[in-house]
C-alpha cells in the first residue's frame, strides 16, 4: 500500500465568484427545451425520457427534468448494462444523453448515427441540430457535477471559444488510445481559461475517477503515459485508500483538494511516458478510485484556452511484475520566502521509517521564486552524497553548467536503482532555493503567486525480479544540449541561447500556443544566438533546439 498523508492547502477562490448569477442547471433545460422536447415532451415522451417537465415555472419544470435524468439509469438496455446514466455527475462519456447529442464534439466518444447500440443520436438528423456552444454546455455542466442549483458555467467564455478566440491544449487532436488489451484511456476536462490577466486566466481543478467500468478485476500497470498541453503546470494522480473515502468527495471538478487517506500514483510537469522498469508494476485494484489534479495557466493575452489532459494507463494481468513501485509526496509546507530580493534556502528532513528502499524516481516542485532544488542523502543524521540536482539535465548532480527553470523541473531515473535506508538517522534531505523579487511575501501554497516546496520518490521495496534494458547505469547519458542556457526568461526585447560550442550546428524553431512555426532558424554555428522580439506579442511560446545529430531539446519562453 502506498504512504497515506494529510496537507493543509490554501484553497481557491470559488469559481462561482467569478461568474453571473443565472443557473447552469436552466441554461441547460432550455436548450433542451429548444432542440429536444418534440420527441421528449411530457405528454408523450419517446423512450420514457420526459425532458419537458411539469411544474408551473421554468424553476419548477427544470427540477423535474433534473430528476428524471441526474443519476438515472437509460431506458436502453445496452446503455444500461455499461453502467451509463442518462446523465453520469462528472463523466460526459458515461452520460448516455451527453453521448446521443455528442456528434463529434468529444472525439474519444465514439458514436455511429442509426447503427450503435444505444439507439442513435438526438436529436434526429431531420430536425434543428445543437450547436457546438449548447452542447459544451452540457458537457460543462457534466463536469461540474450536474448541480441542481447554482452557476458553474459562464456561458460568455463558452460562446468565446468557440465564435471569437479559441485555443487548444492540443492542436493536432487528443493522442490516440492504447490499442484494445493493451489499456485504456482516461481524459480530464476540457475547462476553459480566460486570456492572461482576466479572473480565471489560472485554474487548478481536481476530480475524483473511479475506474470500476475499465478495471472488473485487480490489475498491474506498467506504464501511464501523461499527455498535457505546453500551458499546463502540472498534472498529479492520486488515489483514495478506499472507495468508502472516496465517497466523501464530490462527484465532478472541483477547486479544492481532499488529502485524507489518499496516496499519491505520480506527479509530472511536463508531458512525459513514464514507463516503469521491467518486473516493477503500480497495483490497482478493481475498486479504485483515483482523484486527478490539473492546473493550467493561459499565457495568451487574448485567447480562451480549452484545457484537457489525457493519461495512456498500459496494464498486465496481476502477478507478471515481481516488485510493485511505490510512490511518495514529500511536502515542506512550513516555508515563508521573504520579497527583499535575497537567496532564501529551505531545507527539510525526510527519514520516515520505511526500511530499505530502492529508488528509482526523484523529483522535485517549486513555483516562479524557486532557483534550485537539491536532494542528498542523510546518513547517520548528517548530510552526506547529492544525489539529485533540479538545476541539471535529467537531475544528475555536478554538471557543468546548471539553470534551473521551475516550468521543466526534471525527474531523475536512477537504473540501476539506488538503495537507501530511511529510519530515524538516515534517509534524505532536499533543499530548496528561493530569490523572491515580487511585490510581497509567500507561503506555501496551490497557485503560481504562492510558493511550493515538494518532492516526489518512487521506489521498490525489493530488486528481486527486476531487470534493466542494460547492466550498465544509464544515469550519466551525456547529452550536450542539457548544457544550453536561454535568458532572460521571460524576455522583453531579446533572448539569448548561450550554446556551448561543444553542440555544434542546431537549428531552432519557436512556436505558439496553436502549435504553429513562428520562427525557424538553420544552421547556427555561433555559442550565442540572439533572438529578436521584433513583432512578437506577449504570451508563452514553446522553443525547439535539434543538433545534427538529431537530438532534441525543448522549452518554454515568456515574452512580457
Amino acid at each position: 500500500m502506498l504512504k497515506r498523508f494529510t496537507i493543509s492547502f490554501s484553497c481557491f477562490l470559488l469559481i462561482t465568484s467569478l461568474l453571473p448569477a443565472q443557473s447552469t442547471m436552466v441554461e441547460v433545460y432550455n436548450i433542451l427545451q429548444s432542440k429536444c422536447v418534440t420527441c421528449h415532451n411530457n405528454a408523450n415522451p419517446q423512450s420514457g425520457l420526459d425532458l419537458e417537465g411539469s411544474g408551473s415555472t421554468v424553476t419548477q419544470r427544470a427540477q423535474d427534468v433534473f430528476n428524471n435524468i441526474v443519476n438515472v439509469s437509460p431506458a436502453n438496455s445496452y446503455s444500461s448494462a455499461q453502467g451509463h446514466k442518462y446523465i453520469y455527475p462528472g463523466r460526459p462519456g458515461l452520460s448516455s444523453l451527453f453521448r446521443k447529442i455528442n456528434q463529434g464534439l468529444e472525439s474519444t466518444i465514439p458514436f455511429e448515427e442509426g447503427s450503435s447500440a444505444e439507439g442513435g443520436t438526438m436529436p434526429p438528423v431531420t430536425q434543428e441540430q445543437l450547436t457546438d456552444v449548447e452542447k459544451e454546455m452540457i458537457r460543462q455542466w457534466i463536469l461540474y457535477g450536474a448541480p441542481l442549483n447554482g452557476t458553474v458555467v459562464d456561458p460568455q467564455i463558452i460562446s468565446d471559444y468557440y465564435t471569437v478566440n479559441g485555443l487548444e491544449s492540443f492542436p493536432d487532436g487528443p493522442p490516440p488510445a492504447p490499442t484494445e488489451g493493451e489499456g485504456f484511456q482516461i481524459k480530464m476536462g476540457p475547462y476553459f481559461l480566460r486570456p492572461a490577466g482576466q479572473p480565471g486566466s489560472e485554474l487548478e481543478y481536481f476530480q475524483k475517477y473511479e475506474l470500476d467500468m475499465q478495471l472488473p478485476e485487480d490489475i498491474e500497470v506498467n506504464r501511464v503515459d501523461i499527455q498535457i498541453g505546453p500551458s499546463s503546470h502540472h498534472f498529479i494522480i492520486y488515489d483514495f485508500d478506499s472507495p468508502i473515502i472516496a465517497n466523501q468527495v464530490d462527484h465532478g471538478l472541483r477547486d479544492y483538494p481532499f488529502h485524507f487517506g489518499i496516496g499519491l500514483v505520480a506527479a509530472v510537469q511536463e508531458a512525459t511516458d513514464l514507463e516503469l522498469p521491467q518486473g516493477t508494476a503500480f497495483l490497482w485494484e478493481d475498486n479504485i478510485v483515483l482523484d486527478l489534479n490539473s492546473h493550467y495557466i493561459n499565457y495568451s493575452a487574448t485567447n480562451t484556452l480549452k484545457a484537457e489532459a489525457y493519461l495512456n494507463i498500459y496494464t498486465q494481468p496481476t502477478g507478471t511484475a515481481a516488485q510493485e513501485m511505490k510512490t511518495e509526496l514529500i511536502v515542506n509546507d512550513g516555508i515563508f520566502i521573504n520579497n527583499d530580493g535575497n537567496e532564501d534556502t529551505e531545507t527539510d528532513v525526510y527519514n520516515e521509517n520505511l526500511g530499505e528502499a530502492f529508488i528509482w524516481g526523484i523529483m522535485g516542485h517549486t513555483h516562479q521564486w524557486g532557483t534550485g532544488y537539491k536532494v542528498y542523502k542523510r546518513e547517520n543524521g548528517v548530510q552526506g552524497e547529492l544525489i539529485y540536482d533540479g538545476a541539471c539535465g535529467g537531475g544528475h548532480p555536478n554538471c557543468v553548467s546548471p539553470a534551473f527553470d521551475y516550468q521543466h523541473i526534471p525527474i531523475r531515473y536512477l537504473e540501476p536503482f539506488l538503495p537507501i535506508t530511511f529510519n530515524f538517522n538516515n534517509g534524505i534531505i532536499h533543499e530548496a532555493t528561493y530569490i523572491n523579487e515580487g511585490p510581497a511575501p509567500v507561503w506555501f501554497g496551490l497557485t503560481s503567486e504562492d510558493e511550493m516546496m515538494v518532492m516526489v520518490l518512487m521506489y521498490v521495496t525489493d530488486t528481486t525480479g527486476v531487470v534493466f534494458d542494460t547492466p550498465v547505469s544509464t544515469n550519466d547519458v551525456y547529452d550536450p544540449l542539457q548544457k544550453i542556457k536561454v535568458f532572460p526568461n521571460p524576455m522583453t526585447t531579446q533572448a539569448i541561447f548561450q550554446i556551448p560550442a561543444e553542440v555544434g550546428e542546431v537549428n531552432i524553431s519557436l512556436y505558439n500556443t496553436l502549435g504553429q512555426v513562428i520562427r525557424n532558424e538553420y544552421g547556427i554555428y555561433d555559442q550565442q544566438y540572439i533572438l529578436e522580439r521584433g513583432s512578437l506579442e506577449s504570451g508563452m511560446y514553446i522553443f525547439k533546439i535539434e543538433d545534427a545529430a538529431g537530438r532534441m531539446l525543448s522549452g518554454k519562453l515568456m515574452i512580457e
